[in-house]
């Protein structure tokens, strides 16, 4: 594939992380759009990580065509073939092809889907350094984080042609876009690039949004169904859940696909679209693996088929999320405890057989990111914390499986430094030293509120996992 392959016909969008959501997300999406007759978008995709490369090869291969299949509660599949990726680019480390691309004028949007964890971004929404990968794109070295791949591209973006672009964050990060642009901003200060920062200023917009849609890892059953189904010997097909959502605040330096005529939603501010998101189904969703894990259970199905586990669900976001969401001096515009009941049946759908492994990942960017919000603002209203307390208290119990070495899988966590997490696992009081913890808790480190509720949630956790071994 040469540079001019992947750049050739009508406005682009460069995305970075051609993972299993953004195919089964943003660029269904597109393909959407581009069956209504709009063929005016395609995306080009690559990654700035080695860490996929038989997917990638298969994408490349079938020129960015692969199978969909999404499965409903009721258990109903269907399967579409999605043809909005144009073209795949090979990783390099040099991630020369996706600077090609991403300094064409013709790529009006670079977005990306690089995990919670990749931002590296404290409560400041300063860059934390404790990261050696970041600290080596920062020297210069490399290109291996977001910040680093971005500041090689839009530096010769700004050198070539200078045109705008929208650079659109994928993640759940909360306010990602506003906050991913302070973390790229801080990247440059820290480098010196001042020119670049200046433009970057200047000629960049970075729109939030929130995106919503269960992806499991595809397991290799998936390809067989699909062949079973469609015929199509399909080396690269993605699954997912039949719901599908996509909110996205209407901010495009450079133009962007109708989306809002394929069912996205454009809209001035995503705030409670996204704070209901995070904290009701990226929060519960990770206290839930964490429980299944403790009972030794290996799928979200599997665990909500427990009532103690679809039970503390529901009390977290019954007792303390939705108070904290819809207050009578700013009602909600969202019908909430709606919104928690099928998202807790989105969790127990069989047929996706999301993993807990999968989803009980990054733990120390989910805490500060999804759940000790809600802690602060029950706190900040002197209210109680018991139902937030138990997510918590139930990754502590499984840090310390992990810390022990019994977990019955890999543990992956960007954000986590072994040696303390082996520290809290080992300290003479755990509860307190994972309260403790300023990179979790911000502010609230070792608040003595914070550390009797994970203690009395702990004891309840215990209960919950002694009642298993019976």
């Amino acid at each position: 594939m040469n540079a001019a392959s992947t750049t050739a016909g009508g406005n682009t969008i460069l995305h970075i992380g051609l993972g299993s959501f953004h195919r089964a997300h943003q660029a269904v999406y597109l393909h959407w759009l581009r069956e209504t007759g709009d063929r005016s978008w395609s995306i080009v995709g690559g990654n700035i990580r080695n860490d996929m490369a038989d997917t990638m090869a298969a994408l490349a291969a079938q020129r960015g065509e692969y199978m969909l299949e999404t499965v409903s509660p009721a258990g109903e599949r269907r399967y579409e073939r999605i043809r909005s990726i144009r073209a795949v680019i090979p990783f390099d480390p040099g991630l020369a092809r996706l600077i090609e691309v991403g300094a064409d004028p013709a790529t009006r949007i670079i977005s990306f889907t690089v995990t919670e964890a990749g931002y590296y971004l404290d409560a400041q929404n300063r860059l934390d350094l404790g990261y050696a990968d970041l600290r080596a794109d920062l020297e210069g070295q490399t290109c291996g984080t977001i910040y680093g791949a971005l500041a090689a591209i839009l530096g010769e973006r700004m050198r070539r042609s200078g045109a705008p672009v929208t650079l659109l964050n994928c993640d759940n990060l909360r306010s990602n876009g506003t906050r991913f642009r302070a973390g790229m901003l801080d990247f440059l200060d820290r480098r010196g690039e001042t020119a670049l920062r200046g433009w970057v200023e200047a000629n960049t917009s970075c729109p939030c949004d929130m995106v919503d849609r269960i992806t499991p890892r595809p397991l290799p059953d998936v390809a067989e169904r699909v062949r079973a189904a469609t015929g199509w010997d399909d080396q690269a097909p993605v699954m997912a859940e039949s719901f599908i959502q996509w909110v996205i605040e209407d901010n495009f330096i450079a133009g962007r696909p109708a989306w809002e005529r394929v069912g996205a939603e454009l809209v001035s501010s995503v705030h409670a679209h996204e704070e209901a998101k995070i904290r009701v189904l990226n929060a519960t969703h990770s206290g839930v693996a964490w429980a299944g894990t403790l009972r030794g259970l290996s799928f979200i199905h599997e665990d909500m088929a427990v009532p103690q586990i679809r039970q503390m669900a529901w009390d977290y976001v019954t007792d303390d999320v939705i108070p904290c969401l819809d207050q009578p001096a700013h009602p909600c515009p969202i019908d909430l405890a709606r919104y928690r009941d099928v998202v807790l049946e989105r969790f127990g759908n069989p047929h996706v057989r999301d993993t807990n492994q999968r989803v009980a990942m990054d733990g120390f960017s989910k805490i500060p990111g999804f759940i000790a919000p809600t802690v602060r603002e029950r706190l900040q209203e002197r209210q109680p914390i018991g139902s937030v307390a138990m997510l918590p208290a139930l990754f502590l119990a499984f840090l310390q499986r992990w810390h022990r070495g019994e977990l019955a899988y890999t543990y992956q966590d960007q954000s986590m430094d072994p040696a303390l997490a082996h520290a809290i696992c080992e300290a003479g009081d755990p509860v307190a030293a994972l309260c403790a913890d300023r990179t979790l808790w911000g502010g609230l480190a070792g608040d003595p509120r914070l550390v009797a509720a994970v203690r009395e949630a702990s004891l309840r956790v215990d209960a919950f996992i002694n009642a298993a071994r019976a």
